[in-house]
């Protein structure tokens, strides 16, 4: 783990990235979180133009679903020195025909390498969602129906998860099993994990 001294200095940078700005239609604005101690580090997608506009992450509902998810209060949540909140692109990519467009391609081999080097190496890394699981979970390739069913195999370092967008209702009514059967798993090691903090 390198200097907590680095880790200001890191986020600074990446917050003034401008590197993907010809490619966002609503402008540069990068959104992390994260502390020296932080334990818990949540890998998702993007955020979403009411991110964007709020600069809070995960600030919608997909952020609610989420935190009810991993048994998280908004203060475990929003404390940088308890969760590490590291999307796979740091600003909104726009909308697309179906929704918002991928997160940008830069951005996660730009810093991803650099941040996650300076959190604590027995963190657990939650990976919400098909880009993350790809670049995460990527030991075990599927589809994120196929890699979120192996879910037992990632604990105790690794939980998968499809990404909580109000847009994945169908995913969560046709499988019944993830909020059954893995929430509560998952519920239980990030208590653990934060009680160990």
């Amino acid at each position: 783990m390198g200097s907590t001294d680095d880790l200001p200095r890191l986020l600074g940078e990446i917050r003034a990235c401008t590197v993907c700005a010809p490619h966002l239609p609503a402008g540069p604005r990068p959104i992390v979180q994260a502390g020296a101690t932080a334990r818990v580090v949540i890998v998702g997608q993007a955020p979403g133009r009411r991110v964007h506009e709020s600069g809070v992450p995960w600030a919608d509902p997909s952020g609610v679903r989420l935190r009810d998810w991993l048994g998280m209060s908004e203060d475990e949540f929003y404390e940088p020195a308890r969760t590490a909140l590291v999307p796979m692109g740091f600003c909104f990519p726009g909308t697309g025909p179906s929704g918002d467009l991928p997160p940008r391609r830069e951005c996660a081999p730009l810093w991803h390498d650099r941040l996650l080097a300076l959190l604590p190496p027995d963190r657990l890394t939650v990976i919400v969602g098909a880009y993350a699981q790809a670049r995460y979970a990527g030991d075990a390739p599927g589809t994120v129906t196929q890699t979120v069913g192996r879910w037992r195999e990632f604990l105790p370092s690794r939980i998968v998860m499809p990404h909580p967008s109000p847009r994945n209702r169908g995913w969560l009514t046709r499988n019944p099993w993830f909020e059954a059967e893995a929430v509560p798993a998952v519920q239980a090691r990030v208590r653990q994990v934060l009680a160990a903090a």
